[in-house]
């Protein structure tokens, strides 16, 4: 797979984003485009952390049943969640059956609920500034980077789990605090 493919619809694409349907869509439609609202980033950081040691396709396709078994991942809603809750997704074959990524969702959105300011304000705060340019190819893209680094580091510092430097990366790239569209990919952002 290249660094850019065209698509049949004749766009210019990031390789990775002409690979499946379901890609394709992501691709297009949401992967480095701003998510600022907490909860939706909180929905970002859990399913980036369920996807440690997987693929994003397996969480890609399993997101409807992710959203259904984490209450549309509204942080208040998740935060109260207990033991029987647990059970319960642990029994769920339409999500990833882990029980400490389970639990470290949970307790991210325990921790999240107590952010004074908010979990946007927070991520948003280690976004660099300027936004970096966009990588001429895939071999510029970094696994972390220092901001990735310090957001996982202050992550970890007020409770929250299964957020390392890759994941937070990770993180940044789906919502646009970092524009990792390679150079000839169509879609421009902000």
């Amino acid at each position: 797979m290249g660094d850019v493919v065209m698509g049949a619809d004749g766009l210019a694409r990031c390789g990775w984003g002409a690979s499946t349907p379901d890609y394709l869509d992501y691709h297009d439609t949401e992967w480095g485009r701003a998510v600022r609202d907490d909860d939706g980033l909180f929905e970002r950081m859990s399913l980036e952390a369920f996807q440690s040691g997987l693929s994003w396709i397996t969480i890609l396709r399993k997101r409807p049943s992710f959203r259904a078994a984490f209450a549309g991942f509204e942080i208040e809603k998740v935060a109260a969640f207990g033991e029987a809750d647990v059970d319960r997704l642990l029994a769920d074959a339409g999500i990833v059956r882990n029980r400490a990524k389970i639990e470290a969702a949970i307790a991210n959105a325990r921790a999240a609920a107590e952010l004074p300011g908010g979990i946007a304000a927070l991520l948003w705060s280690f976004a660099p500034d300027p936004r970096p340019e966009r990588p001429a190819d895939f071999s510029k893209v970094p696994a972390v980077t220092p901001e990735s680094k310090a957001m996982a580091k202050e992550l970890k510092k007020r409770g929250f789990r299964f957020v390392g430097p890759t994941t937070a990366y990770a993180l940044m790239q789906a919502t646009g605090m970092v524009n990792d569209h390679v150079a000839g990919c169509f879609v421009e952002l902000p």
